[in-house]
């Protein structure tokens, strides 16, 4: 039990920051080698090839975000038998939670592979960028089992307090990433397909260190007569992991809108929203990683009985996201259009300026980010995932307004303030939310 981390006693600050650090460096590498299939792809294979892999990214996001998210809520219980101490029943659901997930994925990656070009042409994809745009989903999309068999073993992990060691692997894998980024597109020559492939072995090789880590674990010491199927664990977790896996997916959907709309505004649009995204990104990991801390922290809590302590941590964690919020502030403010540099061509005038303007008005809405981020992992953590879930549909009915009535009428200003009218949205929605959840679970601790 050296790696684990109790999160159940002791300073809740402390213990977040400490958890959320490893979470933070790893998504920051993940966008890192995400931002390097941008750049390599933009620099040596054009704006199309870059507008091709841009006008994926709603797509890629409902897609594998229903993925992930599933992964996500498979390991609620875990944490939350964690905090109880019961490490039988976390070996159950640990189980049957790897077991679900490897048959999913093989149905939905399947399944998606082929539809992946008629899903490019709903989405209004321009003809001149539609082939790389195909080429770069086909490969992600035939990569599916690798990312379920990755996110739902770093579930695991991370549930039982360790979010340390995935991240190490996760380190190992970015750098492989870039070296075939490299190879592929500039020795080989294979185009976008080569960022694509890149991306799929990496996150290959981060699944088998987890698949290491599980098989050396001092609390998960699984036999072969564990490999069963308890139906009892199988329905607790499609509960938390099928609403989480939507939430993400119905996120997607206002995204996908939005992105449709920006599709349509033209090439020069799409590449800028695709260079600005990416960066965006990157700078909204800390928001990501905190959220993910206290999803662990308030379902080990939850599971130890323990609600006084999850309120102790919201506050320890939005005071964490404003500090990071007004560094970044003056960061993207003033080196917005430095940054857009490293993904397009000085000569772009119209390119890096959509994509500055784009940043400037991302970064002025990311403490509604951050709180939402927060809000909805501490409300998934405690087992309320359909509440979660509800606030992504708050998130997809406010893109889908700017989609339909504001990008016609304002055009690319509009696409601009398409995220931010989504995380108010999700706000006024979790707020009230996190009040109810919080003085239910008060009550159930006095009766």
């Amino acid at each position: 039990m050296a790696k684990t981390r109790d999160m159940t006693v002791g300073s809740p600050t402390k213990l977040i920051f400490g958890f959320f650090m490893p979470l933070l460096f790893g998504l920051l590498f993940q966008q890192m080698y995400n931002a390097v299939d941008t750049v390599v792809v933009g620099r040596f294979l054009g704006v199309n090839a870059l507008a091709g892999v841009g006008a994926t990214g709603a797509l890629n996001f409902l897609i594998l975000g229903f993925c992930t998210g599933t992964c996500t809520g498979f390991a609620i219980p875990v944490a939350q038998k964690f905090g109880e101490h019961h490490f039988a029943g976390l070996k159950r659901y640990a189980v049957n939670a790897i077991m679900i997930s490897v048959a999913f994925s093989l149905v939905v990656g399947l399944l998606v592979s082929c539809l992946c070009r008629t899903f490019l042409v709903w989405m209004n994809t321009p003809a001149d960028i539609i082939d790389d745009a195909f080429a770069y989903l086909f490969v992600i999309f035939l990569g599916i089992p690798v990312v379920m068999l990755y996110n739902v073993l770093f579930g695991i992990i991370r549930s039982m307090g360790d979010s340390r060691t995935p991240v190490l692997y996760l380190i190992v894998a970015s750098l492989i990433n870039v070296a075939l980024d490299l190879l592929l597109i500039v020795v080989f020559h294979t185009g976008v397909e080569g960022a694509a492939i890149a991306t799929v072995i990496s996150q290959a090789i981060s699944a088998l260190l987890c698949v290491r880590y599980i098989r050396h674990s001092q609390v998960l010491i699984i036999t072969k007569e564990d490999w069963k199927v308890d139906w009892q664990c199988c329905k607790v977790l499609l509960g938390m992991g099928l609403p989480t896996g939507l939430q993400y997916s119905i996120t997607a959907i206002g995204s996908i809108m939005l992105q449709s709309a920006n599709n349509a505004l033209g090439t020069a649009c799409v590449a800028a929203f695709t260079a600005a995204m990416r960066i965006k990104m990157f700078f909204m990991c800390p928001f990501e990683s905190l959220g993910m801390a206290m999803a662990t922290y308030s379902g080990q809590n939850y599971g130890a009985g323990k609600p006084e302590r999850i309120w102790m941590g919201v506050k320890a964690s939005t005071l964490m996201m404003i500090v990071y919020w007004a560094f970044t502030f003056c960061v993207l403010m003033f080196g917005a259009r430095t940054f857009a540099l490293l993904f397009v061509d000085a000569s772009e005038l119209e390119i890096l300026k959509n994509t500055e303007l784009f940043l400037h008005i991302s970064v002025s809405f990311f403490p509604v980010l951050g709180l939402l981020c927060i809000l909805r992992y501490t409300i998934q953590g405690v087992g309320y995932t359909n509440l979660a879930m509800l606030s992504g549909v708050s998130e997809m009915i406010a893109r889908i307004l700017v989609s339909l009535l504001a990008v016609p009428a304002f055009g690319y200003l509009a696409v601009c303030f398409g995220d931010p009218t989504a995380w108010i949205f999700a706000d006024a929605f979790l707020i009230p939310a996190f009040i109810y959840v919080y003085r239910r679970i008060l009550r159930m601790k006095k009766n």
